[in-house]
């Protein structure tokens, strides 16, 4: 991009959550040519108030930053964090309508004038404004903060969720159009958006390959073929009953979970077959020893409002890592149709799974390897500038 920006990111994840997360992918390789401010989510007065133990070091964050004048962290030489030192008013359980929106624009306030201090700080000019998925705390940003451009960064069908679509319903439609324009990480999410602003564009989606080069494996369980995944075990994202079929049905094959389980998971007839091994939570440098030993690896979500358009970052993944992979078929999976077996049940798994296990080769491996080496985040970030440009 020729014109130099600074850039402003809101976002629904702060940076210190200890998971994966896009937005801050793509404030690191923003940041190799521009400046970033990166806004740290605050803390609204029912989380502020609470004692929860698994969030006490990132609640007593927040708390020792209301005290400071302006939180800044320097991440390098262009990117910053900044933590604002408001505490928000908890706003959720209003009924949606006139005092609510009231109710959202004084919080709204509350960051902008945050924002400000710390741009003023930094002295930041020309600027361009990303708000990841903030449908309430960013909803009024653009108007508040002016800046040259605003950008959603639209990644998941938030309205599928429960938590979202009390406020969000009526929200979203007049959150696309306040913003210069939408850059999507799927078509399906890309059509939705344009239907509120033409200005909606499909920047694609990148991978950190960096954690996936290991040369080490963990040990083989068995000398069985070995059907693998990595990542969150959600029954809400997973079809937890085609699992529990094809383990049960096929005890020629060993199945490996690598991932934290969700009480549905934990509570399910999984962990009573033999030929199903749990591995739990790893760190992301450990993963890439599990792929290398997966035969095949698998992503069965469940078809759903959220899943149908998610772009399946875990799908790139087992790709970099040359392996077979056998996954849902959904809208977003289309463009992963050439290096992916797409099924629909447990009969289409099953002569999936014996398919890639059956066609594999070292020429395949190289092809997938390097089809999922496209989706970099140099690649969408600069569809992000590039989508900058049309605005």
């Amino acid at each position: 991009m020729a014109k130099r920006y600074d850039f402003v990111i809101v976002s629904q994840q702060s940076w210190d959550v200890q998971i994966g997360s896009n937005i801050k992918n793509i404030a690191l390789e923003i940041a190799k040519q521009h400046r970033v401010l990166f806004v740290n989510r605050p803390l609204d007065i029912k989380t502020y108030l609470k004692n929860d133990s698994s969030e006490k070091e990132y609640i007593q964050k927040r708390r020792a930053a209301k005290a400071q004048v302006l939180s800044l962290e320097s991440i390098n030489k262009n990117l910053t964090v900044h933590t604002p030192k408001v505490v928000l008013l908890s706003i959720n359980g209003f009924p949606d309508g006139r005092i609510f929106d009231r109710l959202n624009k004084y919080n709204n306030t509350l960051i902008a004038k945050e924002i400000k201090k710390a741009t003023v700080h930094l002295e930041f000019e020309n600027q361009v404004l990303i708000n990841d998925g903030e449908i309430i705390n960013g909803f009024y940003l653009p108007e508040l903060l002016k800046p040259a451009k605003s950008l959603y960064y639209y990644r998941d069908n938030f309205l599928a969720v429960p938590f979202w679509q009390k406020h969000g319903t009526r929200l979203q439609p007049q959150l696309f159009k306040s913003y210069d324009g939408v850059v999507c990480n799927s078509d399906y999410l890309k059509d939705i958006a344009k239907e509120d602003n033409p200005k909606s564009f499909f920047v694609g989606q990148g991978c950190d390959y960096s954690v996936y080069t290991s040369n080490t494996s963990t040990p083989e369980a068995s000398g069985k073929p070995i059907i693998g995944y990595v990542g969150a075990l959600n029954s809400f994202r997973l079809d937890l009953d085609l699992l529990e079929n094809l383990a049960e049905q096929n005890p020629q094959w060993k199945w490996v979970f690598v991932g934290p389980e969700d009480k549905n998971f934990i509570n399910s007839k999984l962990h009573a077959l033999g030929n199903v091994n749990f591995e739990g939570s790893k760190r992301p440098e450990e993963l890439s020893a599990y792929i290398k030993n997966f035969d095949v690896a698998i992503n069965p979500q469940k078809t759903n409002e959220v899943t149908i358009g998610n772009y399946p970052r875990k799908i790139d993944e087992y790709l970099y890592m040359g392996k077979p992979t056998v996954a849902t078929k959904t809208k977003a999976m289309q463009m992963f149709n050439e290096h992916c077996y797409l099924a629909t049940d447990v009969m289409g798994y099953e002569l999936s799974i014996k398919k890639a296990l059956k066609e594999n080769s070292s020429e395949k491996e190289k092809a997938r390897k390097a089809f999922a080496e496209t989706h970099s985040w140099e690649n969408s970030v600069n569809n992000i500038y590039h989508s900058i440009e049309q605005l």
